[in-house]
């Protein structure tokens, strides 16, 4: 072994990973060493593998192993990584409503800098289902996407296929963002909450379930002042600087951790955290997680597919313990949709709920309903060692229309997505959740209005 494979060899065995993020199938890690891994469903380009292939165990990015990349964010079917030595923010999967930014509508399999953001320096970035939105340093706020309810905060309902600043927060440093389905909020240095968007479920915080195309101050909470904010699909949470944890929002599954299954349009503590100092929360599509100040997760809302951790399929309305072994204290949790991804101090990482793309990272397609580690990632399993690093293929470095993408037939659409439900029902392990028809799981009072695919698989 000469001194640059030992030097590589000795990278290896230290690399731990750093921060997940989880979308709507699929997840990537940034590693230790600038690295970032994928893994999960790839139909529209979310992995940056140069194609449109699902990844059941974590890959690494290779498009991205010369780029400095600092942090990431995941939407529900794209991603975003951001470069604080370079001053870049790259973007891929899919494209539709100009949610990556690069000024069209077209699917991008393998990450490309947004040029509109380059040079910026960038403090977070926060990926909806449709649309996105990046902090600068000196807490500017810039959104792009999808905007037919004014999730963008731009003051009007057309979409956005460049980051275009958010005049309305001009003069008020802004500290952290979410977004939502088609809602967004944020706190800002002072401490103060808003919500712009969709709010029909009262997501918005506002006391009604009106939109609004500019964001709109919540109404402040006596003696609190905000520090963090995430959004679910359809719902929204916040923490204020005493560690107390308020939710609001759509509850049809529990969500809102109230102990009940009723919308609540203004934020309301969850009491059954009251004595826990919540140090990080999560929202995934229907389920919410929260970590405390000692390193416990607690989750509640829909848990078809066992995404709360807790060892069936039963939702819970209020706040319950995931099932990590006690020995382990979690650093970082992420919600997916329908999956939940958590870090411990110790550098090992769990993963739990849908597996039917491989998002979970076990190299399989199983639903589990208790936190299983990642073997290929964690410190007690493999270190990182060994991760599948695949060539890129050069189909993968084009942009894809989705006219040149989607133009298929709707009954072979129908025919696919049943053999695919067809094929994971049959899926049995002793955690494993049982997998329901996608039909059973519509919601008549939720519209949905994306028809590029099937959305409820």
């Amino acid at each position: 072994m000469d001194d640059e494979d030992r030097v590589r060899a000795e990278a290896e065995v230290r690399r731990r990973v750093l921060f997940v993020s989880a979308g709507a199938s699929h997840t990537v890690a940034l590693l230790s060493g600038n690295l970032v891994c994928s893994w999960g469903r790839g139909e529209d380009g979310q992995l940056g593998h140069g194609d449109a292939e699902d990844r059941h165990l974590p890959t690494i990015i290779t498009a991205l192993s010369d780029c400095e990349i600092s942090s990431i964010t995941c939407g529900a079917d794209h991603t975003t990584a951001c470069s604080d030595l370079t001053l870049t923010v790259y973007s891929w999967g899919w494209g539709d409503f100009g949610r990556l930014g690069h000024g069209n509508s077209s699917d991008l399999f393998v990450p490309q800098p947004i040029k509109a953001l380059q040079e910026l320096q960038i403090k977070q970035i926060a990926c909806g289902d449709s649309h996105c939105l990046a902090i600068t340093g000196d807490g500017e706020v810039f959104s792009w996407g999808r905007n037919q309810n004014g999730q963008l905060g731009l003051g009007n309902t057309e979409d956005s296929l460049l980051p275009q600043k958010i005049l309305a927060f001009e003069g008020t440093p802004v500290k952290m963002l979410a977004a939502g389905a088609e809602h967004t909020a944020a706190v800002t240095e002072n401490g103060k909450l808003y919500g712009w968007g969709w709010g029909r479920y009262g997501n918005l915080g506002l006391g009604d379930r009106n939109d609004r195309l500019v964001p709109a101050e919540v109404p402040a909470l006596p003696g609190e002042l905000m520090t963090m904010v995430a959004c679910g699909w359809r719902h929204t949470i916040t923490v204020s600087g005493s560690g107390s944890l308020y939710t609001y929002g759509w509850s049809k599954y529990g969500q809102l951790g109230q102990g009940d299954y009723n919308d609540h349009l203004l934020p309301h503590q969850v009491e059954a955290l009251r004595n826990k100092r919540i140090v990080q929360i999560s929202g995934g599509w229907r389920h919410t997680v929260a970590l405390s100040e000692q390193g416990k997760v607690y989750s509640w809302g829909w848990n078809k597919f066992g995404q709360l951790g807790v060892g069936d399929a039963n939702n819970r309305c209020a706040p319950q313990l995931v099932q990590i072994p006690e020995d382990q204290i979690v650093m970082q949790v992420s919600c997916g949709w329908r999956h939940t991804v958590a870090i411990t101090d110790g550098y090992n990482v769990f993963s739990w709920g849908r597996g039917t793309s491989g998002q979970l990272g076990h190299g399989d397609i199983l639903d589990r309903s208790i936190p299983k580690r990642i073997e290929s990632l964690s410190a007690d399993g493999f270190a990182c060692q060994h991760i599948e690093s695949p060539q890129l293929s050069g189909a993968g470095a084009h942009w894809i229309s989705p006219s040149e993408r989607y133009a298929v037939v709707p009954d072979e659409m129908v025919s696919s997505l049943s053999g695919r439900l067809h094929q994971t029902a049959n899926v049995v392990e002793e955690t494993v959740v049982p997998s329901i028809s996608a039909s059973a799981d519509a919601d008549a009072s939720v519209p949905d209005t994306d028809f590029k695919r099937p959305r409820n698989e």
